[in-house]
């Protein structure tokens, strides 16, 4: 880790304290045990039967832009982003970076949405994925720059055990080795967590360094539908994108036009 992503996960740590001292997660396991259980839909089936698999993000921030779209509501762009073809959604938690919010998850629900929900966040503790579980999401995200290859084994067996699929992301060769966990679905991420930078290059670089018959997402830096054919030529079968809608002032509108040039 270096960089943002150091800083980002050093705060996460501190937000945890806080957040367990006020729901510790002993009580966040017995209300997921006395729930009515739930499985969501899978992102990995809805990208295998897709014609498009985009994963559209509901993203308000960012730490590299500031502010991406303030006034961005989680009970309206969702749904508009699964009535214009979205194969499953991306939901921005973490609220000091991205200013997100775990609410946000709960709102699109309640909005109407039913396609997959991926939960994104560093992830470095299983509170976190309690807290995926609850707020509905179906897809939990979990990042090799920010866990050493045991944690994340540990937190991929504990996301299993509670009905979460998980999407595994790597941005270099020295991380494909966190492959071996077997996810759900496999993510190259073409942004550097470190410096933020964004090279969609690296997908391409590292696809066939991936098992052959996984399910395979690139995600950050695509804004165009011809790299979406490129990449699917590739091998990839999703593709996550987030600022090229939500920098709009109608991200589900410039989501159906993306997918018209497909």
């Amino acid at each position: 880790m270096s960089d943002i992503l150091e800083e980002i996960v050093a705060w996460k740590r501190r937000e945890l304290e806080i957040m367990k001292e006020m729901q510790p997660t002993q009580k966040l396991q017995r209300i997921i045990e006395e729930q009515t259980y739930y499985k969501r839909p899978p992102i990995a089936d809805a990208l295998k039967s897709s014609s498009t698999g985009i994963i559209a993000e509901f993203k308000r921030k960012s730490p590299s832009l500031g502010w991406i779209n303030e006034d961005a509501k989680a009970s309206d762009i969702p749904f508009s982003y699964q009535q214009n073809g979205a194969a499953a959604l991306s939901i921005l938690t973490d609220n000091r970076y991205f200013g997100g919010d775990d609410e946000f998850v709960k709102e699109a629900r309640m909005s109407g949405v039913r396609i997959p929900v991926l939960y994104k966040n560093f992830v470095i503790d299983e509170h976190q994925l309690l807290q995926a579980r609850l707020c509905g999401a179906s897809t939990v995200l979990l990042i090799a720059a920010c866990l050493d290859f045991y944690e994340c084994k540990r937190l991929l067996l504990t996301a299993h055990s509670l009905g979460l699929e998980v999407l595994l992301e790597m941005h270099s060769e020295e991380e494909l080795v966190y492959a071996e966990l077997e996810p759900d679905l496999y993510g190259i991420n073409n942004r550097h967590l470190g410096s933020f930078q964004t090279d969609v290059e690296t997908s391409f670089r590292l696809v066939d360094q991936l098992p052959e018959n996984s399910v395979k997402v690139s995600e950050s830096g695509i804004s165009n539908p011809a790299t979406v054919r490129a990449l699917r030529e590739a091998g990839f079968e999703g593709f996550l994108i987030g600022e090229a809608f939500m920098k709009t002032d109608n991200p589900g509108k410039a989501l159906a036009e993306f997918i018209s040039k497909i």
